[in-house]
């Protein structure tokens, strides 16, 4: 006979279960994007699917991480492309995962930034890379990496990409295992945000004048 503690015991186990899973797996083999603007106008944790039976290989292949872009002409000397389900690859959508090409100018720098909802993987295509993360006790991991060899960036990480090289440019390629990882960048973060921080949270917090957080947003674009 089951027993009302047994009977709340299951409850407790299905409740925390349900709470504490991840999102739930595919109940197809693939979810195409619909990019269609009627499927547009709802928001889901992701985008509504296709009908299956009309997926191509097309929706599974991407030439948008083939082409190199400038970094030369921006502000750290860093430029990257992404995948997007909504944009170039409708196959990874609901796949948990993301692809980057970051082109980095001579002796430029994807500066410090986290990426919240992924961990990364960088191959380094081309070129000399520093690369970086310090986790949340401030140790920091640091490696000098060549074509060919990778390096792993924890989620919710702080790290950095620098192309040693003053003379030639460096190509990473990474891997992010979610569809929207985001990216946060920390000088933008403390210095323009909109509306802006309070100036005396960032002067107590860099232990800066408010003369030195003005310099610092003019040199990031602010005004």
């Amino acid at each position: 006979m089951i027993t009302a503690g047994a009977i709340l015991s299951l409850v407790m186990i299905i409740f925390f279960s349900t709470v504490c899973n991840s999102d739930p797996d595919l109940l197809f083999d693939y979810c195409v994007a619909d990019t269609t603007s009627a499927a547009a106008s709802f928001h889901f944790n992701g985008l509504p699917c296709i009908d299956p039976a009309t997926a191509c290989a097309d929706h599974f292949a991407t030439s948008a991480l083939s082409e190199p872009t400038d970094p030369s002409a921006t502000l750290f000397g860093f430029n990257a492309t992404m995948t997007s389900p909504a944009a170039s690859l409708p196959g990874a959508n609901a796949q948990g995962l993301a692809m980057a090409r970051v082109d980095l100018a001579p002796g430029g720098m994807a500066p410090l930034h986290s990426h919240p909802r992924a961990s990364e993987v960088a191959l380094v295509i081309s070129g000399g890379v520093l690369v970086g993360f310090a986790d949340t006790s401030y140790r920091l991991y640091t490696q000098r990496l060549r074509a060919g060899e990778a390096f792993v960036f924890p989620r919710g990480m702080v790290h950095f990409m620098r192309n040693e090289d003053a003379s030639s440019p460096a190509v990473v390629l990474s891997g992010l295992n979610s569809q929207n990882p985001g990216a946060q960048l920390v000088p933008f973060s403390a210095f323009l945000t909109e509306p802006r921080l309070p100036d005396e949270v960032v002067k107590k917090t860099f232990r800066i004048t408010g003369q030195d957080v003005q310099r610092i947003q003019r040199s990031l674009g602010g005004s």
